[in-house]
């Protein structure tokens, strides 16, 4: 086999070699790499550079629905919680484009979604240490230099194989997301174009088709099932909506959006649940489906107040609204049609539904890392699931032959929790993998970000973050 020629990302020249290697290489470019990048910008002594097959920085294209805002608030940006004097926080964007005072008098603690994606777009145009248009085609370790090897293809702007290249690394860090998720049911039908079933992901591509159909179903009851609702109800007559909204949950459900409810999403949460026995985790996972997968209060009211507007002459608006729904099978009717059959799992009853399109607000699965990490496959360590374990600095467990780190982003949902896929703990990790890193406190972080104690071991209580005494009913007894 021939060596690919060492080749400089996106210049196809002067890539780093096993003389001079990188300490840091990043597979991926989502928000949580694109954070790590950030808050490595400043640190000099690292040399660090990030792949990404894609040819710029996009976040969820095919949601960016008009008024769509996030869930988190601003200051979840790719820094702020790790260093508010960073320049590539949200606010110092704004300043770049003259707009602080809009914002300030637009009181908006929750920004629309296109303005987060303007955002992070806006930082990967400007970070140095960013590669688009590089497709990863292995990754392995060197036993003799101690590094890894990553293999590349590089991309031309049409996305045809342009050049090959390859890089070394100390450590390694994925941040490759996570992939929509399409019922096994349902898959057959949306691989078939002739008629339109397609992911929430790819909402905006298709909306003017999907607008066109007679009768339109969309299944899923997370905050992307809801706002796909909302905008085809918005857009459809009065009285002929002709839409069904269906969801396994048992109901509707709001997001957990109490103050202490979202204490599930610091540091000190994750610590806890990282903790506990795998099995422990394992049960807990799905019973705090209401702190990931419920609707935005907003969004809820905003599609009632639009079906009860559509009240006001005495009728009622053509659109059925039913949790606790499974599609046990589906099938083609024809051509133009689609049959769901349906099951309420309360009721024990089933039936069948024929409509004309059908979006799958499924939601995203994590992406499998066998193909990638195949070479390094012996090496992982893995639990009683065989899914791989992950140490509390987000680093995968390894052979202690590989004396490199190779560190995760949202890809350790059973290992640290609810929090893994939130934006506003991505500054946090990615300070802890920094740390981590250079083994110093590079990014100090705070000892404890809650006031809700989990579990029975207390964090400090003094302003001084001393440790309550032995003796003290604080302190548990063994």
């Amino acid at each position: 086999m021939n060596t690919p020629p060492h080749t400089e990302p996106g210049t196809a020249t002067d890539t780093p070699g096993p003389d001079q290697p990188l300490d840091l290489a990043g597979i991926g470019i989502g928000p949580f790499n694109l954070s790590l990048a950030a808050l490595a910008h400043p640190l000099t002594q690292l040399r660090t550079a990030f792949y990404d097959q894609h040819p710029a920085f996009h976040w969820h294209p095919g949601l960016l629905i008009d008024g769509a805002t996030l869930q988190v608030p601003f200051l979840a940006d790719l820094v702020t919680l790790a260093d508010p004097a960073s320049p590539w926080t949200f606010l110092n964007y704004l300043k770049t484009r003259e707009r602080l005072f809009p914002f300030y008098f637009a009181e908006r603690f929750h920004i629309h979604r296109a303005e987060y994606d303007a955002y992070c777009r806006w930082v990967s145009e400007n970070l140095p240490s960013l590669h688009f248009g590089h497709h990863i085609d292995a990754v392995r370790w060197n036993h003799e230099r101690n590094l890894f090897e990553i293999d590349f293809t590089q991309l031309d702007a049409d996305g045809e194989a342009e050049a090959l290249g390859r890089t070394y690394a100390r450590n390694l860090v994925l941040g490759i997301g996570t992939a929509p998720h399409i019922p096994v049911p349902l898959r057959p039908l949306a691989e078939a174009p002739t008629v339109p079933v397609i992911h929430s992901a790819d909402y905006l591509d298709h909306r003017e088709r999907l607008l066109a159909a007679d009768h339109l179903t969309v299944i899923g009851a997370g905050q992307s099932g809801a706002e796909i609702f909302l905008d085809q109800l918005r857009a459809r007559p009065t009285g002929r909506e002709n839409l069904h909204w269906l969801a396994r949950t048992p109901a509707f459900a709001p997001m957990e959006y109490s103050k202490l409810g979202l204490e599930h999403f610091t540091p000190d949460y994750t610590r806890y649940f990282h903790a506990l026995p795998e099995r422990a985790r394992d049960e807990l996972l799905p019973a705090q489906w209401q702190l990931y997968k419920g609707i935005d209060h907003d969004t809820l009211a905003a599609i009632h107040d639009e079906l009860y507007r559509r009240t006001l002459d005495g009728g009622w608006p053509n659109a059925v609204l039913t949790p606790g729904v499974q599609v046990r099978t589906a099938g083609r009717v024809g051509t133009t049609k689609v049959e769901l059959h349906l099951e309420h799992a309360q009721q024990g009853s089933r039936s069948r539904l024929t409509t004309d399109a059908v979006v799958l607000a499924t939601g995203y699965r994590e992406r499998r890392l066998d193909t990638l990490l195949a070479a390094l496959d012996p090496y992982l360590r893995r639990d009683a699931s065989e899914r791989p374990r992950i140490d509390e600095h987000h680093r995968l467990v390894l052979d202690p032959a590989i004396t490199g780190s190779l560190y995760v982003q949202n890809a350790e949902r059973h290992t640290h929790g609810v929090g893994t896929p939130d934006l506003g703990l991505a500054a946090w990790r990615s300070a802890t993998i920094l740390n981590s890193l250079t083994a110093k406190p590079t990014y100090p972080l705070p000892h404890r970000t809650a006031f809700t104690t989990f579990g029975l071991a207390h964090p400090p209580t003094r302003r001084t973050g001393t440790v309550p005494r032995q003796g003290s009913t604080l302190v548990p007894r063994h």
